[in-house]
């Protein structure tokens, strides 16, 4: 089983994390909302699997290329 990183494509807030550690989601689903200058960009699941590890908390502050979660497939 390999792992993927699901990394930030902004910086900003992590405005809200939709999913839990253990949930399967298919690819292109939305894990996760960023807010940056009052824009709500969606985090979207780069492959079908499962979120393995969240790494970071509602209200964080993220910077582009950080490690959002951990995904298997």
């Amino acid at each position: 089983m390999s792992q993927t990183k699901v990394l930030s494509e902004i910086n900003g807030s992590m405005w809200k994390v939709l999913v839990k550690e253990g949930d399967v989601v298919s690819e292109d689903d939305t894990l996760a909302v960023v807010e940056s200058m009052k824009m709500e960009i969606p985090v979207l699941a780069p492959m079908s699997g499962t979120v393995d590890k969240i790494l970071v908390v509602e209200g964080q502050v993220v910077i582009e290329g950080v490690p959002l979660m951990l995904m298997s497939h």
